[in-house]
């Protein structure tokens, strides 16, 4: 009785924790449905009297909210792609290759994970006008196609690989970039799937670098779009949480499908056995 008693308050607890969490998903999707009085009204209303799509039509003729969707999708894939290829790459070489230098040059690797993004943006930013690459989308990805976090995560992954399997394929003839692609990739997808959610919703929510490198409409992300929707004299609640509820849904639907995989690569390596 006593068990059964405290797994009730436990599970009580995780209820109201759960509905914290959730409180603000769940705001957001009601005040998108609602009109304009209601969502200014005072005490503001948790539900909305109807379903009023309205909301989503205005946002679409304010702004061009699906070519922002368009460019943060296009963005987001491609440094996750990168990122997946590019650190990868540098796992496999810091994991199962021998050369001279290797624990030192690991070690200047991670270093740069102790640099704030705000003391590169100045020179990455110089660095990108050099080249021309203001208002394009090469200035919005390849600052961002390397990763030492993404290099750690899957080389410590990577050493949690069966050592008996790579010297039975090295016995065999099988030479690194067949044990790269058929070996310890197909092995890594946990640990892929984790970076690749992880490095698509950071550069999804991306603000900052795309408000200083972009100047037109065209190459806005998301994040800057949903800004455009405030204005100096009122701000309409109804129609930026309308806003918010359209750029959210592409990061929810990727979490959803990813969410297994995502679990499996954080908790691997937590239980031996």
């Amino acid at each position: 009785m006593t068990s059964r008693f405290q797994n009730t308050i436990v599970y009580l607890l995780l209820g109201i924790a759960a509905a914290l969490v959730l409180y603000p998903l769940l705001f957001t999707f009601s005040a998108a449905l609602m009109t304009p009085a209601e969502s200014s009204s005072y005490p503001p209303k948790l539900l909305p009297g109807g379903l009023y799509w309205d909301n989503f039509i205005t946002v679409t003729h304010l702004v061009p909210i699906f070519k922002f969707i368009m460019n943060s999708l296009l963005i987001s894939t491609a440094i996750m792609i990168g990122q997946l290829l590019t650190a990868s790459m540098a796992a496999y070489a810091f994991s199962f290759l021998r050369f001279t230098g290797k624990g030192i040059l690991f070690a200047l690797f991670l270093s740069t994970m102790m640099i704030p993004w705000e003391v590169t943006m100045i020179p990455n930013y110089l660095t990108v006008k050099s080249w021309g690459w203001l208002d394009s989308y090469e200035g919005l990805i390849v600052p961002f196609l390397a990763t030492a976090f993404g290099t750690f995560l899957l080389r410590q992954f990577f050493l949690q690989l069966p050592a008996e399997l790579f010297e039975a394929a090295k016995i065999d003839g099988c030479g690194h970039i067949r044990s790269f692609f058929q070996m310890v990739l197909p092995l890594a997808r946990p640990a892929l799937a984790t970076l690749g959610v992880y490095s698509f919703l950071t550069h999804w929510n991306m603000y900052l670098w795309p408000l200083l490198i972009t100047n037109g409409e065209q190459m806005r992300t998301v994040q800057i779009g949903i800004s455009m929707l405030q204005f100096e004299e009122m701000t309409s609640w109804n129609l930026v949480l309308a806003g918010v509820t359209l750029v959210m849904l592409p990061s929810l639907l990727l979490l959803v499908l990813g969410i297994k995989q995502l679990v499996r690569g954080i908790t691997a390596g937590a239980v031996k056995g």
